[in-house]
């Protein structure tokens, strides 16, 4: 039965619903909103509402539906992506919305304008440029428009389009969208950039919220000349250097009144300016001839502009393009001769580096008060790189042309301020801070950042450092005494953990285990990162094998304060979910494995109590990830030891998943159904009442409708036909268990799964309970193959068919396939097999032997 069309009234009433303060108005609505989707033209109906002028159409509704629009042609506008939820939009629905979509991005409000923004980029993924020829030039049409929001969202919509040519492996259909872009923006995006220039020079005392407008297109405008030339420098760029170069040194050498020096966020013309040294970056990277002439002035601009800025965290973005232009320029030969001074060398280290290294009052907040985001620019890596870390990296390319010199100059600066520190410890503790990062930036020659440091200066003695400086302040466990440079300390071990041999972990390991108490969080954090990197650490073998580098018996005596004290962090509920923890604990039990059953019963309560608090509140995905895979590392480290264990485990863990299924936390339900098949692989008396009881719910439709629940449902009833294939409650549920299989196998998502459970049924269940039904699979299986055939199912088809084979001989395969019609096993062998086994032979070893056996016995078979 069809769903009337409603009207636009209707259905801006329901858009405004989605919007009550009750949740049940609002999940009705939405209900009503999914079902109408499915009526062709719902997508042009609701473009329709965003573009009303009609007054009794709130501003708030035409913002929802502009969202509303946005993720309905993200989710359904891409027929290639395998979506089951697909709905189809008509071919000349999806015209007419292209040949509105511009116009209305132009004119909208700014909520509003930057939704039309990104749909229109959506679109353009899939159809530009060829099945939307029109929207380059609409869009280039708008750089006449004397009004500057119609022009900033143009020029914002063409930057989001023309980023996808941007971090992309080069093709020839890549470079034909290129051209084809060039030919119609390269000398319009030039012309425009000097046209708005010269009205900002008109007008350069004007108000900022005049000025800020023309500066914002500026900004983005250069984004877009990074865009078009990130593969290779286009021949009209080539032609046209001078002027844009003349242009980006007119914005570079700018020097504000510093009026907004208390303002929190960069201004429109340090993002201008961030944009322009960026491009700078770009060229400079890649040697480009013609712009080689210009590298001297730009290197005295950016200098300059460098020295200037402020140590505010608003021009924290400026500095570290600054810093990474000015790092990349050291690092190549070509350009050593700008910087082989000494006395350049030490301008660099002293009026660039150390300034950027220091403490700042909002480093020292951010430590205290937003701990996981210092930890994430201090060591993971955000975003955008910090200064001290961009500062770092400046000197190691400073060390790969002039080792010996910025070694030297730095090891200077680390002496005097050691000695400053040394002198009054309580207030210079920042100096010590600094000379230890400037020995981490200067001590590395190779790292990676899985394998850690392979590779050290030999100017500079790391181990000596480490027993003089390193040691004493990890010695001094006072909580409150200079948090940050213990933390500085801590990574410094972490850093070099490759360089210490077996015997210093006697005198490590228990230093690390008292800062696990530190109340501070990056300290204890760092602790428990440095005990992960540890257990880790690996070394080449002579016949270049990587093993790990400590032995399980170095480590063996301090698991027990060690799990004491990560525990004690995770259970501490001032402490929101730790993931660093948790990963270390994770990677403690598996560095661990069966010497950890001794404490199991504690490590397992543990564990348990975090699984029930989390499960009420999953906040942290990493930390839940890392919490489930140390269970199953606990698991099958004992269980594998010890089947008498499993017992054990079921007793602690089951009242926790019982609770999460029927909380129906859906973050945690596939963890819960992994390790139940974990178990009930381990197990070893059959299924038992508990499992048995729990099949039924199991094959409930609802279940599998959850895609992230599918790969370990299908581990699960594998667990179950692996140890339950006799069990007569598994013979009552043959049918349920195929009617799996058969949603499973509809869908190019799924395929995989549904023929892996297909094999375990074919495997386990008996042949006399599974023969009544093996011809409606055939079927099954044909009909996919007849209506929606692709290179992978036919993969999956012909190993499957081979299994079968295998397990029930030639006679059976045919059997099964001639009564559907006559000769159609030899058909499906000749038309279907045969050519795609020329094509792709199987990947695995098994399978190939599984394939090797089946052919085998066909061609056998008279």
């Amino acid at each position: 039965m069809s769903i009337p069309q409603p009207s636009l009234d209707q259905i801006s009433a329901i858009i405004s619903q989605t919007l009550s303060p009750h949740a049940e108005t609002r999940r009705l609505a939405e209900s009503q909103l999914i079902a109408l989707q499915q009526i062709p033209g719902h997508a042009m109906h609701v473009l329709q509402i965003v573009a009303s002028n009609d007054l009794r159409v709130d501003a708030s509704v035409r913002q929802a539906a502009s969202v509303l629009f946005k993720n309905f042609v993200k989710k359904n506008w891409n027929t290639n992506v395998e979506t089951e939820d697909l709905i189809p939009i008509p071919q000349e629905e999806r015209e007419l919305i292209k040949s509105n979509l511009v116009q209305l991005m132009a004119t909208a409000q700014p909520q509003i304008q930057s939704q039309c923004s990104e749909a229109i980029s959506l679109i353009a993924e899939v159809d530009f440029p060829s099945k939307w020829t029109n929207l380059l030039p609409d869009l280039i049409a708008k750089f006449n428009s004397p009004d500057m929001n119609v022009l900033n969202g143009a020029l914002s919509t063409a930057n989001s389009i023309l980023k996808r040519f941007r971090y992309v492996e080069r093709s020839d259909t890549l470079y034909k969208d290129i051209l084809y872009t060039l030919e119609l923006l390269q000398q319009p995006l030039l012309a425009l950039f000097q046209h708005v220039g010269k009205v900002v020079d008109s007008m350069t005392a004007a108000d900022p919220k005049q000025l800020n407008p023309c500066i914002d297109a500026l900004r983005t405008m250069c984004r877009i000349f990074y865009s078009l030339n990130y593969q290779d420098l286009p021949e009209y760029f080539e032609d046209h250097m001078s002027e844009w170069m003349a242009e980006f040194a007119k914005y570079l050498s700018y020097v504000g009144d510093d009026q907004d020096d208390d303002d929190e966020m960069p201004s429109s013309m340090d993002k201008l300016q961030v944009a322009i040294v960026q491009n700078l970056t770009l060229y400079a990277d890649k040697d480009e001839e013609p712009f080689l002439p210009h590298l001297p002035n730009f290197t005295g601009l950016v200098w300059q502009l460098l020295l200037r800025l402020s140590s505010q965290p608003k021009h924290d973005a400026l500095a570290t393009a600054c810093i990474q232009f000015l790092s990349l320029l050291l690092s190549k030969q070509i350009h050593r001769s700008i910087f082989q001074e000494e006395s350049t060398l030490r301008e660099i280290i002293s009026k660039i580096v150390v300034p950027n290294l220091m403490i700042r009052s909002q480093d020292e907040e951010c430590f205290e008060d937003d701990p996981q985001e210092f930890i994430l620019g201090d060591i993971e890596g955000s975003d955008t790189e910090s200064r001290r870390k961009c500062s770092q990296e400046l000197l190691r390319s400073m060390c790969r042309q002039f080792e010996a010199e910025t070694t030297k100059i730095c090891l200077e600066h680390i002496a005097a301020m050691l000695q400053q520190f040394a002198t009054l410890p309580q207030q210079n503790w920042a100096c010590k801070d600094v000379a230890i990062h400037l020995m981490l930036a200067i001590a590395i020659r190779k790292e990676s950042r899985m394998a850690g440091v392979s590779e050290t200066n030999d100017k500079v003695n790391v181990m000596e450092f480490f027993a003089t400086h390193i040691l004493p302040e990890l010695q001094d466990t006072s909580p409150t005494l200079r948090p940050m440079v213990k933390a500085a300390s801590i990574k410094f071990v972490a850093t070099f953990r490759n360089q210490f041999e077996p015997e210093n972990l006697s005198v490590l390991i228990p230093l690390l285990v008292q800062h696990l108490n530190s109340p501070s969080v990056v300290v204890h954090t760092y602790s428990a990162i440095t005990v992960e990197k540890i257990a880790s650490a690996k070394v080449k073998t002579p016949d270049c094998k990587l093993v790990v580098k400590f032995d399980r018996a170095v480590l063996a005596p301090f698991f027990e304060p060690l799990f004491t004290g990560l525990f004690a962090i995770v259970d501490n509920p001032a402490w929101a979910d730790n993931e660093y923890v948790m990963k270390s604990i994770m990677r403690l039990l598996s560095f661990a494995g069966e010497d950890i059953i001794p404490v199991t019963p504690i490590v397992l309560q543990k564990l348990t109590a975090t699984l029930e608090r989390a499960s009420k509140n999953p906040s942290n995905p990493h930390f839940n990830h890392c919490l489930f895979e140390s269970v199953a590392i606990l698991i099958r480290s004992v269980c594998k030891k010890d089947s008498t264990y499993v017992a054990a485990f079921e007793g602690l863990l089951f009242p926790p998943f019982q609770a999460i299924l029927q909380l129906d936390v859906s973050e945690f339900t596939p963890y819960v159904f992994q390790l139940l098949a974990q178990l009930l692989e381990f197990r070893t008396t059959g299924l038992g009442p508990a499992y048995e009881s729990l099949l039924p719910p199991l094959l409930t439709p609802a279940l599998w409708e959850r895609r992230g629940n599918i790969p370990a449902l299908v581990r699960l009833l594998q667990a179950y036909l692996e140890r339950g294939s006799n069990d007569a409650v598994i013979h009552a549920q043959i049918i349920p268990i195929l009617g799996v299989f058969q949603k499973l196998i509809a869908s190019r998502a799924s395929e995989v799964n549904g023929f892996d459970l297909l094999a375990s049924i074919v495997e386990r269940v008996p042949n006399d309970q599974l023969q009544p039904h093996l011809q409606n699979v055939m079927q099954l299986l044909l009909m996919r193959l007849q209506h929606g055939k692709t290179t992978r199912y036919v993969r999956l088809l012909t190993q499957f068919f081979a299994l079968f084979i295998c397990i029930n001989g030639a006679q059976a395969f045919f059997d099964q396939l001639n009564p559907i019609q006559h000769g159609l096993g030899l058909m499906i062998l000749a038309q279907v097999w045969i050519p795609h086994l020329a094509s792709e032979i199987p990947a695995g070893r098994m399978d190939i032997k599984i394939m090797v056996l089946g052919l085998r016995l066909l061609l056998q078979y008279k």
